[in-house]
């Protein structure tokens, strides 16, 4: 999974690291440890132990941040593919989009309640109990971070989840999820770029804040929201085509009432070379499949009283899709279905034809050659 590493599953969801995150662990392990060598004054292995114990515990508050998120949008029925811990937090992979705004604000503002009910907790924690000084120190850090994590994940431009929130607001507002999305995104790029010039001021030293951090969280907003805004831009080109609009030009489907030799004039001499015909009976419904390779065991001389029922086959089930089907949902269905091609029917259950990722490919291209003289 894109070089991810598997560690267990919770609540039934697949959790992954990627290789990024042991870099950061690592990182966050020594500047940690290095800070409370210098509270504490010890130099020996208890320091970086507690910076160790801090690190892990500051991603456990990512974990818990994501699962918010993921236990929400089990809650509305969303099936909740991974969450993959990385170089900047967490990243809670859904199988769809909730069905209204309301939904999708709850999925969105559960990580950073949790959060920011994390850092309650820990607050709370440490004034109620004379806690060691060690353990005192790792709570308030943790405490620290998650309100950073969850105020951070505010920030009104996806991908954060505040930008989510703007989105299902949006949505609210004007019935229209692809408008909530780029809106959200024009915001992430702002801050996406602000974030970007920030830390190039601080890493000059033009100002005293910001850094190189601060620069590389800026790049990964400002490219993730480049990303979503493209994503909308293309699904917004795509809303008046159906399936109907990109099926197989010249599909390999013919009637069964045909024998051999009709067969052969009309779809195989002169024409692409298909390895297999779909056959349709007299009302146009799919009926069985023939191998083309299988006109090979019925001598020429005899075609022409061979019908092609004699070289039927029976066809395992074929995901079909309605001709009306705008395309999105055509390639949603192909992912669901894991398919590489669909039949495409009428209202009446009639063959029309046949749709695949190539010729959803071809019109694309030919679409966006066309969009660009």
């Amino acid at each position: 999974m894109n070089g991810n590493i598997k560690i267990a599953n919770l609540f039934g969801i697949p959790f992954y690291i990627n290789p990024s995150w042991l870099v950061v662990l690592a990182l966050v392990t020594f500047d940690y440890g290095y800070q409370l060598s210098g509270i504490i004054r010890s130099f020996g292995p208890v320091p970086w132990l507690l910076g160790l114990v801090t690190a892990l515990l500051l991603f456990a508050s990512v974990l818990a941040h994501e699962l918010g998120h993921a236990l929400v949008a089990i809650s509305q029925g969303i099936k909740v593919k991974s969450i993959t811990l990385f170089l900047f937090g967490g990243l809670a992979v859904l199988e769809k989009e909730s069905k209204g705004p309301l939904d999708s604000f709850l999925v969105a503002i559960a990580g950073p309640a949790v959060s920011l009910a994390l850092f309650g907790l820990l607050t709370l924690l440490n004034n109620s109990f004379s806690l060691a000084l060690p353990l005192r120190l790792v709570v308030e850090i943790l405490a620290s971070l998650n309100l950073v994590l969850g105020l951070f994940n505010l920030i009104p431009g996806l991908p954060l989840d505040g930008g989510n929130i703007l989105k299902a607001i949006v949505w609210k507002i004007t019935g229209d999820p692809n408008k909530g999305i780029l809106i959200a995104s024009r915001f992430g790029q702002f801050f996406g770029f602000m974030a970007i010039a920030i830390g190039l001021l601080g890493v000059l030293k033009i100002v005293n804040f910001g850094g190189i951090w601060t620069f590389f969280i800026g790049l990964f907003l400002l490219q993730n929201a480049n990303l979503s805004a493209q994503s909308v831009q293309f699904q917004q080109q795509l809303e008046d085509v159906t399936a109907a609009d990109v099926m197989i030009e010249r599909a390999p489907i013919a009637p069964e009432d045909l024998n051999l030799r009709e067969f052969a004039n009309n779809y195989i001499i002169g024409q692409k070379q298909w390895k297999r015909f779909l056959l349709k009976d007299d009302q146009g419904k799919l009926s069985g499949v023939l191998t083309v390779e299988n006109l090979k065991t019925v001598p020429t001389s005899f075609w022409s009283q061979t019908p092609l029922t004699q070289l039927k086959e029976k066809i395992d089930d074929i995901a079909t899709v309605s001709a009306q089907t705008p395309l999105l949902d055509v390639l949603k269905l192909m992912d669901q279905k894991m398919a590489n091609e669909l039949l495409v029917i009428s209202e009446s259950e009639e063959i029309l034809g046949l749709v695949d990722r190539i010729s959803i490919g071809q019109f694309l291209q030919k679409r966006s050659l066309a969009s660009s003289s």
